[in-house]
């Protein structure tokens, strides 16, 4: 939620000049539909020179760019976002017990990229996040904590 300002100069224009708000709500309307997303509950107002856009928009990404869209509109200088989401936004928190390693004597980067991992192969990419830490991946010493990159 919040207002979201653009260049009133820039855009497609869309009104004549003289329409009424709720004739400019309907070209807003009619523009942003154009681009395929779904506005079966979404709802435009136009005051002045600001689009209030409400209702329920698929998922975030189709928020912002409906959000976007109705701003890019010549004669519109801000965008006020009532919209609430149908599908819930997901967070996916990392399970920070993964991220840090604390190497153990006999330790290889292959050793501990296989067991955080799941593939050997990838030591390339905890060395490559703890640089400038380490200088050489056959250079760790046991105490050492390492940051492991998920994914």
């Amino acid at each position: 939620m919040g207002l979201f300002s653009f260049i009133k100069s820039a855009g497609e224009k869309i009104f004549g000049g003289s329409e009424s708000p709720e004739e400019k709500a309907k070209k807003v309307h009619d523009h942003v539909s154009k681009f395929g997303f779904d506005l079966s509950d979404v709802t435009f107002s136009v005051e002045g020179e600001k689009v209030t856009v409400s209702g329920q928009a698929k998922n975030f990404d189709e928020k912002q760019k409906i959000l976007a869209t109705a701003g890019n509109v010549e004669g519109i200088e801000g965008v006020e976002d009532a919209l609430t989401l149908k599908e819930p936004l997901k967070i996916e928190i990392p399970d920070l017990t993964k991220t840090f390693y604390t190497v153990q004597s006999g330790d290889t980067l292959s050793k501990i990229a296989r067991e955080t991992l799941g593939d050997a192969n990838k030591y390339p990419a905890i060395f490559e996040a703890n640089k400038p830490m380490l200088t050489d991946p056959n250079k760790i010493y046991p105490g050492q904590v390492l940051f492991i990159p998920q994914g």
